[in-house]
């Protein structure tokens, strides 16, 4: 049995913790700052507002408060399952209470753009704890195909755990896996990282297709035959996510796993990234739709754009990343959305 602390009360972490109980390891669930309501529900009867499920009750909840005492109390594995925003909150609060090198797992999806260079979430936590002296911490990012609805109730899922010590995320994978949560493995971090984040664009530019199959014909054929046009975005997004890849020092063939082309699958086929690229796809521009379509909801492929969107433009050739570069253009610059065949 091993002692797993997870940061974060949202859908993916409070879900996570399902697979670690099961295994009968110790699971201890400690909400941020944001998120006292859903820790209070769950402390009142373990059901998760969110996920409208129930989590275990052999897992402890947690105010924010509580973060340095849990950590102090040596967890075997921290679980950062935050948004990429949060990421320095939790680095800090680490480094507040460090006593000695930390084994995390990386559920957080997301790039982070520093000056003319764009971090994976990993190499951005190293680098904040390298700033205080501190050495590079045993870090397993897990991505992958993974709906967290889909977790907690147990519907068969997979990921990949990756980590540069591939023995490391061998035993994790036996603490985490079960007959429902398959994991495999994998020693590109970067590659991994890179595309489980990046494929949220490409799932904007297939989510596209629909208004993208000539916007002259009725709506019945539209729908009907929308997959000619998703099939070729889907096939340029794994070529143009390959490059993505070797160019963040991961491996090009990382796009053909689950943390590529697997997780590009499951947004393509719903989801709000998908949703987005419908309605740029029809011709909309990206703030109207934030202002009436999808008011008040988060596109993660969006967020992503604006973080390392002028950086991509800047360091990277248009011949290279075509459609990409439609998309990040569309959302920067508020133009409706344009891709060249």
């Amino acid at each position: 049995m091993k002692k797993f602390l997870i940061i974060g009360a949202g859908a993916m972490g409070s879900a996570f913790s399902m697979p670690c109980v099961e295994n009968k390891n110790k699971v201890t669930l400690v909400g941020t700052h944001l998120e006292a309501r859903v820790i209070a529900r769950l402390r009142k009867d373990h059901f998760h507002p969110s996920l409208k499920s129930f989590i275990s009750k052999k897992v402890n909840f947690k105010t924010h408060n509580f973060l340095g005492r849990e950590i102090l109390n040596k967890p075997d594995y921290i679980v950062i399952a935050v948004s990429s925003k949060g990421i320095d909150w939790v680095c800090n609060q680490l480094i507040a209470n460090y006593q000695k090198k930390y084994s995390i797992i990386l559920l957080t999806k997301g790039l982070i753009g520093q000056k003319e260079k764009i971090l994976t979430i990993s190499n951005k936590i190293n680098q904040t704890f390298k700033k205080m002296g501190l050495p590079n911490q045993d870090i397993s990012s897990i991505k992958g195909p993974c709906l967290a609805a889909g977790l907690i109730n147990k519907v068969r899922t997979s990921s990949v755990i990756a980590n540069k010590n591939t023995l490391k995320a061998k035993i994790l994978s036996k603490l985490i896996s079960t007959n429902y949560y398959k994991t495999e493995i994998s020693n590109d971090i970067n590659g991994v990282e890179a595309l489980g984040a990046i494929k949220n664009i490409y799932a904007m530019l297939i989510g596209a297709s629909i208004g993208l199959s000539g916007n002259k014909l009725n709506n019945l054929i539209r729908l009907k035959y929308h997959h000619n046009t998703s099939s070729y975005l889907f096939k340029n997004a794994i070529l143009e996510m390959k490059l993505f890849s070797k160019k963040m020092d991961g491996l090009p063939e990382t796009a053909y796993g689950l943390a590529g082309l697997g997780d590009l699958y499951v947004s393509v086929a719903g989801g709000r990234n998908s949703k987005m690229g419908y309605y740029l796809g029809r011709g909309k521009t990206y703030l109207s739709i934030k202002k009436n379509e999808m008011k008040n909801i988060t596109t993660e492929g969006c967020d992503l754009v604006l973080e390392i969107g002028t950086i991509i433009l800047k360091k990277f050739k248009k011949k290279d990343f075509p459609i990409m570069f439609s998309m990040i253009l569309s959302i920067l610059k508020n133009k409706k959305l344009v891709i060249k065949w």
